[in-house]
């Protein structure tokens, strides 16, 4: 499994989870089966709020699910739209959520747990 992390700065394992997809300067790609991290710059960094391209600013990376602080609506459809599950961090670094997620215990996010605009709700 191939999963993505959007963080601030790769220190690997011990990155810290970013609070927002659409503006994560980068993503840290672990994958569970190869026992390999890759990383990558946001290639969608510069865009209009709620006009996030998820696939580019992954830069072609086929990944299985992203683990994440926060995202908004149209990034959320358009990567489960491309088969990819989102779940909401519930742990401070990579190695904490991706435990969590092995054990099927952080939550997957729908509409309802979207950006709004930073509105309310949002926290971050």
């Amino acid at each position: 499994m191939k999963v993505c992390f959007a963080v601030q700065k790769d220190e690997g394992m011990d990155s810290a989870v970013y609070g927002h997809f659409g503006s994560a300067p980068a993503f840290v790609v672990v994958d569970t089966e190869h026992q390999s991290i890759d990383t990558v710059s946001n290639k969608d960094m510069i865009h209009t709020h709620g006009a996030c391209n998820p696939i580019m600013a992954l830069g072609g990376q086929n990944v299985d699910a992203v683990i994440v602080g926060g995202i908004g609506g149209g990034a959320l459809m358009k990567l489960n739209a491309a088969g990819i599950k989102v779940y909401g961090s519930m742990a401070g670094t990579i190695k904490g959520n991706l435990d969590l997620l092995m054990t099927k215990r952080l939550p997957e996010l729908s509409m309802e747990n979207t950006c709004a605009g930073h509105q309310g709700g949002c926290g971050h």
